[in-house]
């Protein structure tokens, strides 16, 4: 038997109630977390994942799409609690999501704080305050773009860079689903480039998006913007 389990992450964001949507893969060998949000996100992802009847305590891997703050913030937290799960990543994120590199988030956000205005420079304190939490993990496991696992009874890694260099993707064949993190979003029913401010290679990240788009995939799962089912 063999699930795909999408979670709801609902908190307050800057006055709002924002979203996002980590999945869980499971079958009757592994159980994959894709993505684990916020630092401070754990309980969050836990108690998300009791309301599926899941318990953390049978997760086997987490992979890990790129290294932003909103996908592997909550990883330090989760592999000290449960040290037995792999970290999977890309070769290209490995370095970041381990700490041997700088994050390139990081960078992003202290040369945009240079160019802000002075009502502006508060926000971009508080943002790069937030990226230097996110604690370095080791990476278990490198996967690169073709890579084949069992898991959910057969999952191939895309690799979707744009958004961040190695960011990846992952297609569960016999689903016929696409988990996307942000390499696609979701707004109206459309696919779209998440937070074009925040991607790093725009030409990289479009031909990304439609790759996407031409896998003949029924079902769309995007970080942001959750599910999209594609008729026919």
């Amino acid at each position: 038997m063999a699930d795909i389990i999408v979670l709801n992450i609902k908190f307050n964001f800057n006055g709002g109630e924002d979203v996002i949507h980590p999945v869980v893969l499971k079958d009757d060998k592994n159980m994959v977390l894709v993505d684990c949000g916020y630092t401070g996100f754990l309980p969050m992802i836990e108690n998300a994942m009791k309301e599926e009847n899941l318990d953390c305590n049978q997760l086997t891997h987490v992979i890990i799409t790129h290294h932003d703050h909103d996908h592997m913030g909550a990883l330090s937290e989760l592999k000290k609690t449960y040290p037995n799960v792999k970290v999977v990543s890309s070769e290209v994120e490995e370095p970041y999501i381990s700490g041997k590199l700088k994050s390139l988030r990081l960078e992003q956000a202290e040369e945009l704080y240079l160019h802000m205005t002075e009502e502006e420079k508060p926000f971009g304190e508080a943002f790069c305050d937030m990226l230097k939490k996110v604690e370095p993990v080791k990476v278990d496991l490198i996967v690169h773009d073709g890579d084949h696992f069992e898991w959910c009874n057969g999952c191939t890694i895309i690799g979707t860079p744009g958004h961040s260099p190695g960011h990846i993707s992952l297609y569960v064949e016999n689903e016929e689903t696409i988990i996307t993190g942000d390499a696609a979003a979701i707004e109206n029913n459309n696919l779209l480039i998440p937070n074009p401010e925040f991607t790093l290679d725009m030409n990289r990240a479009i031909k990304s998006l439609d790759h996407i788009r031409e896998i003949n995939a029924k079902t769309i799962i995007c970080y942001h913007g959750g599910v999209l089912l594609r008729e026919g």
